[in-house]
């Protein structure tokens, strides 16, 4: 899919008119609570007009029969009508020259073929019209920074803590839990619920995100993603502009995935592929709520920078030593005090307390009120300490209360970045202190240090560049292993020496002249898993091997209603090296997406495989490489050479550039010997796209 520009989306998240179809004053329904929203809880000087043909007056505000009666056109059209008007009421409101219409009904591509086909208007109306449609099945978008609801939750009036977080979710639960964590101290500045995605999808909001000021880092609850390569391209936005994603996406297991399909209609896609391409682009994964919660949170105060030694600082031994067996465990780096910290933290505190790292004061905090606050004061300006994990075990009374008051006081002006931990499950005056400073503590060690995994992760974390190759065009046709290996060898890559025949006479002929030990393999059209159909003969030593494998495959054909007219004899490869694969497909969602891993049948059984969108070049194919599980085998071995690295990146790059040309809908390269020498194709699958797509790169 080609991707669009991005909309300007200011008229709809700061509109000075609006108009609320099905405006109504019968309590807790959507068209009141949506209109009480807007006219007392927020605080907009806008034009608001209500549009119900039954009614003079609501709420005070005068009343029109239809969009067409109003005195003009508005920024803002919010639909609260049941399903079978909607449609109509979307042609309306583009007829009247509205810029978006918000819909917050249900009942649609959720529902089934009707649904969809429903929502496939609603998008051809946006096309053809101009006027943009966020939603159906939306909740509605909050700016809480510029104190704007124009949604119909009834407790939107307790919105009222802004803030740097940019929230984007397609349902409304899970973001209003979100919105929630407000009473720990964490503010969004703007919520985006886009629903079913007719035509805005969150990839719209995300880009206009990636510019607005307000918002420090962009939090995402994707059940789904409607363009995946435009999504794509709103996270290489925010990537150039310095601003971090954090992203949860549902739908990792079979329940998860048919659950989303029920609730937004959304194609969850691939886990594995979305989490690589997460990845490569930059996006922070989380896996559940509370992380999306503390991670984007901890990024909102932190922002992108890079960081490596962490202190550990507490005055209980043993929460001190859990936490460095934590940060260890999460591989992550322990800071070596600087002399002239030691020296000071000795001056000042007793001399059994540990100093090193991870520092314990002991229980003498309890008795000498400015020991703390001086003591972490020299941590927090240690040249080797990026990070001070903060973990208090129990809640102390007065004793917590002024170690939180201590944090408070030292954050704004510490070259470290402070992390509090409240471990405790009572929420005293030093919890609710740290949370109003905006220093909202991790609830758990273990929370904490994921989150600090991923802050340094997304701190080191740079693009890469896309230095495609210029490719020659493939030959045109379908292509059997014969001709998508002489393919590949005219794009640069190696494959075995190999010559085709059509009898066993001239097989003999072929191994002749190539040098025995070959590999026989038979070339029937649609036949792909060769292996399975008894079509391959392997290790063939001498002319009589040869002859009875011809004899074989020609048996095992016959047996499934094939001939053998035409086989491959190849050079059989030997030496060192390891079987990886390495493909090509057009993912559903994200399109032509690269895959590498373990090959032959290590690839079934291991699932060792990562995966990065196309087009990229040789700085992340080599990630890709050193990604898998199995990159130790790549390396030297028990005397073993080890591959060439090189070999396999530029043969990666080579796919990359193939996908984003788009004539190719699928190439399977497994297995490909990774040896010393460079990088061998052994077999080789490749099926062309159908002709409309040819010429079509991810953009």
């Amino acid at each position: 899919m080609v991707a669009r520009d991005f909309p300007d989306l200011s008229r709809l998240l700061s509109p000075r008119s609006v108009a609320i179809l099905g405006a109504s004053e019968r309590p807790r329904s959507v068209g009141s609570d949506t209109l009480l929203n807007l006219t007392e809880h927020s605080d907009f000087d806008g034009q608001i007009f209500p549009v119900n043909p039954g009614r003079e007056r609501v709420h005070g505000l005068l009343a029109y029969p239809a969009i067409s009666a109003l005195p003009g056109p508005v920024d803002v059209a919010v639909v609260c009508l049941p399903a079978d008007a909607v449609v109509g009421a979307l042609r309306d409101c583009a007829a009247a020259g509205t810029g978006f219409a918000v819909v917050f009904t249900s009942g649609f591509g959720e529902t089934g073929d009707e649904g969809r086909a429903a929502e496939t208007e609603m998008a051809e109306i946006a096309r053809q019209s101009g006027m943009r449609i966020y939603g159906p099945n939306s909740p509605g978008l909050s700016n809480i920074n510029r104190r704007l609801g124009l949604t119909f939750s009834p407790v939107f009036k307790n919105d009222t803590l802004g803030g740097g977080i940019g929230l984007v979710t397609q349902g409304g639960g899970l973001g209003r839990a979100f919105i929630q964590a407000s009473e720990r101290g964490i503010g969004v500045g703007l919520w985006c619920s886009t629903g079913n995605e007719a035509d805005l999808t969150m990839a719209d909001v995300v880009h206009h995100m990636v510019g607005d000021p307000d918002i420090k880092v962009i939090a995402l609850l994707a059940e789904g993603f409607r363009d995946g390569p435009r999504f794509l391209a709103a996270a290489r936005a925010a990537a150039r502009a310095g601003k971090p994603v954090v992203a949860m996406k549902v739908g990792k297991s079979d329940y998860g995935v048919a659950a989303t399909r029920s609730h937004t209609a959304a194609l969850a896609g691939s886990a594995t592929v979305t989490s690589a391409l997460f990845r490569q682009h930059g996006i922070v994964e989380v896996d559940d709520l509370d992380e999306l919660i503390d991670t984007a949170a901890l990024f909102e105060r932190a922002g992108i920078a890079r960081r490596q030694g962490i202190c550990v600082y507490s005055f209980s031994g043993g929460t001190a030593a859990l936490a460095a067996d934590m940060v260890g465990s999460a591989g992550l780096t322990l800071s070596e005090l600087a002399p002239d910290t030691r020296a000071g933290l000795r001056a000042l505190a007793p001399s059994y307390a540990a100093l090193e790292n991870p520092v314990d004061l002991t229980t003498q905090v309890f008795t000498q009120d400015t020991l703390n606050r001086d003591c972490l004061s020299l941590v927090a300006r240690d040249p080797a300490t990026d990070v001070v994990l903060l973990p208090i075990p129990a809640d102390y009374g007065p004793i917590t209360d002024r170690s939180a008051d201590d944090m408070v006081a030292l954050a704004p002006d510490s070259a470290a970045l402070l992390v509090p931990v409240w471990m405790s499950g009572h929420r005293a005056a030093g919890y609710s202190t740290l949370n109003a400073a905006g220093l909202a503590p991790f609830r758990s060690l273990g929370k904490a240090v994921t989150a600090l995994k991923r802050l340094i992760w997304r701190g080191d974390w740079t693009a890469s560049g896309i230095d495609a190759p210029s490719l020659p065009a493939l030959p045109p046709g379908e292509l059997d292993e014969a001709a998508a290996k002489a393919a590949l060898a005219g794009l640069g890559l190696t494959v075995p020496e190999g010559r085709v025949v059509t009898s066993a006479q001239e097989a003999d002929a072929a191994a002749r002249g190539i040098g025995f030990p070959v590999v026989l393999k038979a070339l029937v059209p649609g036949l792909l898993h060769k292996t399975e159909a008894g079509a391959v003969a392997v290790r063939l030593t001498d002319a009589e091997a040869l002859a009875a494998a011809w004899d074989a495959i020609t048996a095992s054909l016959a047996a499934q209603g094939h001939r053998l007219d035409r086989a491959l004899v190849e050079r059989m490869e030997q030496g060192p090296g390891v079987e990886v694969m390495a493909g090509l497909h057009r993912d559903p969602v994200f399109g032509p997406v690269v895959s590498f891993g373990l090959g032959g049948v290590m690839v079934e059984a291991l699932s060792d495989v990562t995966h990065r969108a196309a087009p990229f070049g040789r700085t992340e194919a080599r990630a890709m490489i050193d990604e898998i599980r199995g990159r130790a085998l790549l390396g030297p071995l028990r005397g073993r050479p080890g591959a060439e690295l090189g070999a396999l990146a530029d043969l990666l790059v080579i796919l990359a550039a193939l996908g984003a040309r788009g004539d190719i809908a699928e190439m399977d390269l497994n297995p490909v010997r990774a040896g010393p020498v460079g990088a061998t194709v052994l077999d080789a699958v490749i099926l062309r796209a159908p002709s409309n797509t040819e010429g079509k790169a991810r953009q």
